[in-house]
């Protein structure tokens, strides 16, 4: 395994850990609703799927077509679906079918 993709991942997920977790450690519901913590923490949701997204598509990044290809259609089937119903759920959920659709149909190896 390469060296700097085991760290971009570890780095990703410590992240993604402290974007959902800071919510639950800090006691949103405690906080004033115009404060400047309250602020912070309801951008931290954006953020982390940001931060996914990222970690997800740097070693998929190719000039090659047919590598790129299910990483372009998986996004745009987010984004299709969000768009439709404002659900994150359904989305994803879009998403990973799209690509994994779009992985089997055109027989791409993902690294």
């Amino acid at each position: 395994m390469n060296w700097e993709l085991l760290t971009v991942a570890l780095m990703a997920g410590a992240a993604n850990w402290a974007f959902r977790a800071l919510p639950v450690i800090l006691r949103s519901d405690r906080m004033a609703a115009s404060g400047w913590l309250e602020r912070f923490l309801s951008a931290t949701g954006p953020a982390a799927i940001a931060t996914l997204f990222v970690a997800a598509i740097l070693p998929t990044l190719s000039p090659e077509m047919r590598a790129f290809a299910p990483v372009a259609v998986g996004t745009l089937a987010v984004l299709a679906a969000y768009a439709a119903g404002r659900s994150v759920v359904l989305a994803t959920l879009a998403g990973a079918l799209a690509h994994g659709l779009t992985v089997w149909a055109i027989g791409a190896a993902i690294p």
